[in-house]
């Protein structure tokens, strides 16, 4: 293929081609373009250090990472400390209700219900004699 267009120019009428003017991109004027373009620190400068930076940056990252880690743990031992407090409270009144209710006055209520009553008398003693074991072995 050929250009077909191209070849009609410059055989035909002299035109003048229009080429498009490339402008230079301009970096915007702030702190860290001059200090990079007229002087302080070089571009080989700056690309030597740019290990070193990411360096400082991950180092920094690790140390927020790390913040928030403990800040979380030590949340999560509140949160236990209260937990453990409450379940404490819980035991000490559970153990205090018990108490109250293995007394024999309480028993003896409870007891009545069931339509039990707490004996009068003593116990009796039941006496065996030797002779009579002998006999039963």
């Amino acid at each position: 293929m050929s250009n077909r267009f191209r070849n009609e120019l410059t055989e035909g009428e002299v035109e003048q081609e229009v080429q498009p003017v490339k402008k230079k991109a301009e970096l915007p004027r702030n702190f860290f373009t001059v200090l990079l373009t007229e002087g302080v620190i070089s571009k080989e400068a700056a690309s030597e250090m740019l290990p070193f930076i990411i360096f400082i940056a991950l180092l920094g990252m690790l140390y927020i990472g790390n913040r928030h880690f403990a800040e979380k743990n030590i949340r999560e031992i509140d949160k236990l400390n209260k937990e453990v407090k409450e379940l404490s409270w819980d035991f000490k009144t559970l153990k205090a209700d018990l108490m109250l209710k293995s007394t024999q006055t309480e028993v003896a209520k409870r007891v009545d219900t069931f339509g039990l009553r707490e004996p009068v008398e003593p116990p009796k003693k039941i006496m065996v004699a030797e002779d009579e074991l002998k006999l039963k072995k």
